[in-house]
């Protein structure tokens, strides 16, 4: 076994992707029922719009740095005081999610929604945190072991505490929570991997990154001499440089693959 396990967070613990796709199957089903437009249609609409209008605003540039997607950006506050980016993020935020929704929702023909739907979503998306079935069995599979864990995860700090608020089971396992806005510099660089591992006092050697990611995850552990082991949720993506050594499909996998490793 490795002397210290870092996992990543959103995808990997928490399953966001069912959480962002609550609640557009929420707020876009009650449009449907209400103006008779299919809801793929709207979700389409709406996830365009909100990739493109992201790109409008002046904190778009630390959102690539940190790792904050578009989808978090439609129901995060973003109240973080220590980047000025991140600042400006709090202060446009509204207008972003709102433009989203209006421009979404003209597209496909539905006009003076888009205030209702900007709180119907962030609304449901709070009250959808999900863990996978196999979450807590496995960190607690790992604790009983003996590994010591570290949680390692990009995006703003306000967000990412929010989302640990709501599943705080998970908090205890770590020894140490690292977040990318606190830090300064997100996953894929190697900076906050070196400084996870200054953290743990263990060496890239003794310990081993587990994330769905390649681009983050994987890359950044690769770029550090780490092992890896990538959750793959079937994306069929690749990543110039980015070599797991291990590839599984579920949490559970993680914890047998973890128990044939040796600590160094």
């Amino acid at each position: 076994m490795k002397k210290a396990v870092f996992f990543d967070l959103d995808d990997t613990l928490l399953n966001d992707r069912k959480s962002i796709q609550t609640a557009f199957d929420v707020t876009c089903g009650d449009l449907e029922q209400k103006y008779g437009i299919g809801q793929a249609e709207i979700e389409a609409s709406v996830r365009e719009a909100a990739r493109e209008q992201y790109q409008q605003y002046s904190f778009y540039p630390v959102t690539l740095h940190l790792g904050i997607n578009p989808f978090e950006g439609l129901w995060g506050d973003f109240g973080d005081v220590h980047h000025w980016q991140l600042r400006q993020m709090g202060k446009d935020i509204s207008d972003y999610q709102l433009k989203t929704w209006e421009k979404g929702l003209a597209a496909v023909g539905i006009q003076g929604a888009a205030d209702w739907a900007k709180e119907r979503f962030r609304e449901v998306r709070r009250r959808s945190p999900f863990l996978y079935e196999d979450t807590i069995a496995v960190l607690d599979q790992l604790k009983e072991n003996g590994c010591r864990l570290l949680l390692l995860t990009n995006g703003a700090p306000s967000l990412q505490l929010e989302k640990l608020t709501m599943t705080p089971e998970l908090v205890p396992y770590f020894e140490h929570i690292v977040i990318s806005g606190n830090f300064g510099f997100g996953k894929p660089d190697p900076s906050i991997f070196a400084h996870a591992l200054k953290l743990m006092d263990v060496r890239a050697e003794e310990a081993i990154m587990i994330g769905d990611n390649l681009g983050t995850d994987i890359l950044g552990a690769t770029r550090l001499g780490m092992e890896s082991i990538l959750i793959d949720h079937g994306d069929g993506r690749k990543v110039d440089g980015a070599t797991p050594t291990y590839v599984v499909r579920t949490l559970s996998e993680v914890a047998d693959t973890l128990q044939k490793l040796t600590s160094v």
